[in-house]
């Protein structure tokens, strides 16, 4: 558990230094992970059909719900690998 907390960290720090910036799906899924791995299940109240940012980050989030902290870690990983 912890040796996989430290890896999550390690890929967070990482995830600022990517050669080139990940594409717009890429980034949401990156933010929904993370989201999950460091919260849990989205409880937020769905952003208002006017911000369409806001909208897409929160759906991204609520599509992972019953993932579990540790699998959402481990895939934020497992992402941030494959992008370096």
């Amino acid at each position: 558990m912890a040796d996989l907390k430290a890896a999550f960290e390690s890929a967070v720090a990482n995830s600022k230094n990517l050669s080139e910036r990940p594409d717009n799906a890429t980034l949401l899924k990156l933010y929904a992970l993370y989201k999950q791995s460091t919260a849990g299940d989205n409880g937020e109240k769905k952003p208002g059909f006017g911000d369409m940012v806001g909208r897409a980050k929160w759906d991204a989030w609520n599509g992972l719900k019953g993932t579990s902290q540790d699998d959402a870690m481990q895939q934020y990983i497992d992402l941030i690998g494959s992008l370096s």
